[in-house]
């Protein structure tokens, strides 16, 4: 099945791109597409998971628009045509 991730901040730096439609089994999960686009862009990794292979503290996964932490984690099941967005943590502003 087909997804998509969406790539912000200087993580879409290190991977040299925004956008990654990416193909994954039929039963993937976040975790499996994870996977999949650090096997093209291995690159991340090393920006997104920490020593113990979980993701950092500070990266957010949104499936849909929702937090995975709000569902099932790298385990949530995934469908064709879902949307993946990976954050690094954003700060700044004006006060």
């Amino acid at each position: 099945m087909d997804i998509q991730w969406k790539l912000f901040a200087d993580l879409a730096e290190v991977a040299g791109d925004r956008t990654f439609s990416l193909s994954v089994d039929e039963d993937a999960t976040v975790g499996d597409a994870l996977d999949a686009l650090f096997a093209d862009n291995p690159a991340l990794e090393d920006r997104v998971l920490d020593d113990d292979g979980d993701l950092r503290d500070h990266i957010n996964v949104l499936r849909n628009g929702q937090n995975i932490n709000t569902q099932e984690g790298l385990d949530t099941p995934l469908e064709s045509g879902d949307e993946l967005a990976l954050f690094p943590p954003v700060s700044g502003g004006r006060r």
